[in-house]
């Protein structure tokens, strides 16, 4: 797919030389520069407690309700630090190697975070052992440490707590806590350093280490923000052609042998790691219709995060069809494998309701439906591609027979109907035996689905 009928009907064409009728996605972008990193917000849309709770809970399956104890805090960080003990001798006081709490305890005991000797595991968790704890388990605790008995006076002044009643170590990490922004300032109020910590807190807290770990999600900003354009215009710059020769040798072979029209390269790196439920990806060519894009949104009053994904496309070109143009590679048959540049808008909406309504959105202003047609965003194509990794009303179920490469952050993206999955799983297998595939299925807009179909608009 592409931006003018013409190339519409070279991959109308190649669609049907297939006979999986896998769609070759069109033109994508990838960052020859590092991924773009999970940028600050407007204090108004951060996210707090609720979707903190809703990404532990998620991603994770990681519940802190109620009245949380210390083990269940220490579990809960192993969790979602992905930490496991190496199997060297911990001996605790406390916690056998029998119990439930030792794997978790001695894996976090390893990595620097909890000091012993004894855990007291079953303890009601308080406010400032559940900061120490997010302190070290978010990697800052040698900064923590190089906080004089001055400074630590000065921040803790805001809080109204009194370091010298709290040890050294600790007071310098709750001082660091405050200044970091790991105690946020709502938590200010009638802070006691002792006192039990609250759901929301706990919650929070684990949240922020996730933050500091870049294990959360990572987007260059919201579609309201006053300078998301300018965020745009840079990730879209910073792009350029992804090469996989390793991946692309299996894919290429499989384009000449017809087995697929095309697939996508794309950068895991660049996952905005968006709870699945609330997210859509959206995939264009041209960066006016995302630029347009997201004024509709705005327009609309349908404010997301976004993330900016580079992609990498490659297709079928028939020699019948002339010049190819560049970043081409002629087969033996005469035809040509052309790469393209594309990128996919990855959108976390507030609600799924928002997340519904964007099929309506796109249908009225960025779906054409007619030579010539007036009152749509720039470069709207006949078959708009979104989807989502939830089923949703109005949208239908397709297969991305995904490549991976445990060297390598690229995945490679052929997608085809449900019906022809297996085939062409096959063929991928017979090229290369040792390649490894995971069919994904997704949801995705009925227009594309029909285009899969054979139907050109």
């Amino acid at each position: 797919m592409t931006k003018s009928v013409v190339s519409y009907a070279k991959l109308f064409t190649a669609l049907l030389l297939s006979a999986s009728i896998i769609f070759a996605q069109p033109a994508a972008f990838a960052a020859s520069v590092a991924p773009v990193a999970t940028v600050a917000v407007a204090a108004s849309q951060e996210d707090g407690v609720p979707q903190y709770k809703q990404f532990l809970q998620e991603k994770y399956n990681v519940k802190l309700e109620g009245e949380i104890t210390k083990g269940q805090f220490i579990n809960a960080i192993a969790s979602v630090l992905k930490v496991k003990p190496s199997g060297k001798e911990v001996v605790f006081t406390d916690v056998k190697e029998t119990d439930a709490l030792f794997p978790a305890a001695a894996a976090l005991y390893e990595e620097g975070i909890l000091t012993g000797p004894a855990f007291q595991g079953e303890e009601t968790l308080t406010n400032v052992v559940a900061i120490s704890i997010a302190v070290r388990a978010a990697d800052l605790k040698e900064l923590a440490y190089t906080y004089p008995a001055t400074k630590v006076n000065k921040v803790l002044s805001a809080i109204n707590v009194n370091g010298s009643t709290l040890g050294t170590k600790v007071a310098q990490e709750l001082a660091l806590a405050v200044d970091t922004g790991l105690l946020p300032a709502e938590f200010y109020a009638n802070f006691k350093p002792k006192g039990i910590a609250s759901e929301q807190l706990i919650n929070t807290l684990a949240g922020k280490v996730l933050i500091t770990k870049g294990l959360y999600k990572q987007y260059i900003g919201y579609v309201n923000d006053a300078d998301i354009y300018n965020k745009l215009n840079s990730a879209y710059k910073t792009s350029d052609i992804i090469d996989a020769p390793k991946l692309q040798k299996i894919v290429n072979t499989a384009l000449e042998q017809e087995l697929i029209t095309g697939y996508s390269i794309k950068d895991l790196r660049f996952e905005p790691n968006f709870i699945p439920s609330l997210a859509l990806s959206y995939g264009h060519s041209n960066y006016k219709h995302a630029v347009q894009l997201i004024g509709l949104l705005r327009s609309e009053g349908l404010n997301a995060k976004v993330q900016f994904e580079p992609k990498t496309s490659a297709f079928l070109h028939l020699a019948e069809w002339g010049d190819p143009g560049p970043n081409v590679v002629k087969i033996a048959n005469g035809n040509y494998i052309a790469y393209a540049k594309e990128y996919d808008l990855k959108f976390e909406f507030a609600t799924v309701a928002d997340k519904a309504a964007f099929d309506a959105v796109i249908e009225k202003y960025a779906k054409k439906n007619e030579d010539g047609q007036t009152g749509l965003i720039a470069s709207s194509w006949w078959q708009p591609l979104y989807y989502s990794a939830t089923e949703l009303n109005g949208y239908a179920q397709i297969t991305n027979n995904q490549i991976t490469d445990a060297d390598s952050p690229y995945t490679v993206n052929p997608y085809s109907l449900n019906e022809n999955s297996e085939k062409v799983i096959a063929g991928l297998k017979a090229i290369d035996p040792d390649v490894t595939i995971k069919p994904v299925k997704f949801w995705v807009d009925l227009p594309f689905f029909r285009y899969l179909h054979g139907e050109s608009k």
